[in-house]
């Protein structure tokens, strides 16, 4: 689960995560910068309780790998969750981004869990996934009549892709 934080807080992460997180403020910056967090289909807003939230970030240092650096954001929409997909699909695609399939066996289109996208900028390993399991979120994203999820963008603290969490989510 993500913790969530607002903009204001990108240099928190050295507070939040141990020793391996310190010096990483700059990489958050131009993690929560990237274009696909702010590239939401038509209609996509922030839920009702999380206005004024847009992009969170982190550095998950729990791990015996490098820190897992990842900049959030949460989005309501009143459509579906294979109209989400096809979005970034083609949005992630536009900027070079390689789709990952999913190994898991085919599921619904309605009841897929998520999908994600890589790819190398500046010699870092970068990772996007759009999620929906938000139901344990805190708050849960409140959507209306629609569907919640996450897009995250992720990287190694060193942006290799030698660490378990540099993969898909699935």
């Amino acid at each position: 689960m993500t913790l969530l934080l607002p903009a204001a807080f990108l240099g928190a992460c050295t507070v939040i995560g141990g020793d391996s997180c310190q010096d990483t403020q700059d990489e958050l910056k131009l993690l929560a910068a990237q274009p696909l967090l702010d590239a939401a289909p038509t209609h996509a807003t922030a839920p009702a309780n999380y206005r004024g939230q847009g992009v969170t970030t982190d550095c998950d240092d729990d791990s015996s790998g490098e820190p897992w650096l990842h900049a959030d954001r949460v989005y309501a929409f009143p459509g579906s969750r294979t109209d989400v997909i096809a979005h970034y699909t083609r949005a992630a695609s536009a900027a070079g981004w390689e789709y990952e399939r999913d190994p898991s066996p085919v599921a619904a289109p309605d009841t897929v869990e998520g999908a994600c996208w890589t790819r190398t900028d500046k010699g870092r390993h970068l990772l996007l996934n759009v999620d929906f399991r938000t139901a344990a979120y805190s708050p849960r994203p409140q959507a209306g009549a629609g569907i919640a999820y996450e897009v995250s963008i992720g990287t190694t603290a060193d942006g290799s892709n030698d660490n378990g969490e540099a993969t898909c989510w699935h």
